[in-house]
């Protein structure tokens, strides 16, 4: 089948459904690939990169719509676009069928099918497909770098000859695809950063990238988040509270504050309130990425920069994705192309549009000339991981307690060892001959300090099974050094193969062991 690119059609979208990489791979599919003239200019893909990748150019749009089979698009079409479909035709793009009751009805009207690529429901399998993310990624490392574009300092902290210079504080609000993007950016700059997320589980997600997550002392009972999409549940009016309490106290001491709490068909919820804003310091920067629904502060003005009068700088732009449109096309592009790949399952370039199939189901929004949004919820649920218990810190008296206990217990082992060592040595010894109870001493010994050296090394610099091969090689060297003075030659061949085989073992273990802790330092 035939599989065409539309240009869009408003001048600040600069994403393109279609690169000249993904078009390779739907041709691989079985599919031709068609895109009207012009429409990757902005995202940096030329018409000539789509011919050399075999792409066919089209001069307008009713070309394109008229020969092609499956149209592709980034934003949601235009009437005139829809009118121009047919019971044929199979449009893939962002849709937001919610919103635009309108579009459905003519999509119907036309027989159209049409797959909305912010339907692709939330469960595993489907993560390939996931628009949403992919652009809510984009909008969270971009979100960090048009707020250090609008902050008057340096995120990381510097000892200068001029000074020192402290490093900035970032908030991040919501932990989700947009907020760890945020997260991850922010720290890999530098800055000291906080974040928050109604889900208490992503705690330790947010810790394992270098921040600080910011907990409430309240406890109330977390919905499910599989039961809302795989989006952040409503929380009740009393979390709410101790929410926006806890970020009236914070407030003062944030350098820059990204808001990311939006859900789809939702109105945002106001999280920075006008009296954070005013309690911020001059030059502090609010990048808000729920603008499109009102905001999380209701101070941000839909896609523009503003700077109120305390000074605080409030951005609320709606086209980060856009911003960066080469990587935005090419991950789109790729969403795009996986959403194809399962509609043509025998990869012969036959499209099988199987409603049976929850992703497939769930993503689309017309067919046969039916409306099928809203969809039933798919068979496997999004399933929230369940929060785990935070252990309370140990007092000092109970941290000696523990110490005091431990030593007793390693104590009391060691005497017993010692005890039944001995009796053991003195059975042995009661009837074993005198030159065998020499090397058998020797042996004991060798064992006794090869176990004290190794077991005391931290586990951080051995794993187990090195730390018991250096012992035990530790154990042949000492026994073959014994025996190379023997006056038979044999002896002092096997003694110095020994000698020479456990150095390796022991030299190239810590090798390997140096090799694998440089794995977690940075460079």
């Amino acid at each position: 089948m035939k599989i065409g690119a539309l240009k869009e059609i408003f001048s600040s979208e600069k994403r393109v459904a279609l690169t000249p990489d993904s078009a390779i791979q739907l041709q691989k599919l079985g599919h031709e690939c068609l895109v009207e003239t012009g429409s990757g200019l902005a995202a940096g893909f030329s018409d000539e990169q789509y011919k050399a990748a075999g792409v066919e150019i089209s001069t307008n749009a009713e070309e394109l719509t008229k020969a092609s089979d499956v149209i592709v698009k980034v934003l949601p079409p235009s009437e005139a676009e829809v009118k121009r479909f047919s019971s044929t035709k199979i449009l893939i793009s962002f849709f937001y069928p919610g919103a635009n009751k309108a579009l459905l009805e003519i999509a119907k009207s036309k027989d159209a099918s049409v797959i909305a690529m912010d339907m692709v429901p939330r469960i595993s399998r489907a993560q390939k497909m996931d628009a949403l993310s992919s652009m809510a990624n984009i909008s969270g490392y971009r979100a960090v770098i048009e707020a250090g574009n609008n902050f008057g300092r340096f995120f990381t902290g510097q000892m200068t000859a001029a000074g020192k210079v402290p490093p900035a504080k970032v908030l991040v609000v919501g932990a989700g695809v947009a907020g760890l993007a945020a997260i991850g950016t922010s720290t890999s700059l530098g800055a000291i950063t906080y974040a928050f997320d109604v889900r208490p589980e992503v705690a330790e997600q947010v810790e394992s990238m270098g921040a600080e997550f910011v907990f409430l002392d309240f406890a109330d009972e977390q919905t499910n988040n599989g039961l809302s999409g795989g989006y952040a549940a409503v929380s009740s009016p009393e979390f709410t509270n101790a929410q926006l309490s806890k970020f009236r106290e914070i407030a003062p001491d944030i350098d820059i504050v990204i808001t990311t709490a939006l859900i789809p068909n939702r109105e945002a919820p106001e999280l920075w309130t006008s009296d954070m804003v005013s309690s911020m310091k001059p030059g502090s920067v609010i990048v808000d990425l729920a603008a499109e629904k009102g905001g999380n502060c209701r101070l941000t003005v839909l896609d523009e920069r503003i700077v109120t009068d305390n000074g605080v700088i409030i951005i609320g732009y709606t086209d980060f994705p856009s911003r960066m449109a080469t990587q935005a096309s090419t991950l789109y592009a790729s969403n795009i192309r996986h959403m194809i790949s399962d509609l043509t399952p025998k990869k012969d370039g036959v499209i099988v549009h199987n409603m049976e199939d929850d992703v497939i189901r769930g993503a689309t929004v017309t067919h046969n000339g039916e409306i099928t949004f809203p969809p039933p919820p798919p068979k496997i649920q999004a399933i929230a991981a369940a929060p785990k218990e935070r252990v309370p810190d140990k007092t000092p008296e109970e941290i000696r307690a523990n110490e005091i206990s431990a030593f007793k217990k390693q104590t009391k082992n060691q005497i017993i060892l010692l005890v039944v060592g001995g009796v053991l040595m003195f059975l042995v010894g009661s009837y074993a001959p005198a030159s065998f109870m020499q090397h058998f001493i020797v042996f004991i010994l060798s064992i006794f300090v090869g176990f004290q050296v190794i077991w005391n090394v931290s586990h951080s610099l051995h794993t187990p099974l090195m730390a018991a091969t250096n012992a035990i090689s530790s154990i042949i060297i000492l026994g073959a050094i014994l025996q190379i003075s023997s006056t038979s030659s044999l002896v002092i061949i096997l003694a110095g193969i020994s000698i020479f085989f456990a150095g390796i073992n022991i030299f190239g273990g810590f090798i390997v062991t140096r090799r694998m802790l440089a794995m977690f330092q940075k460079s």
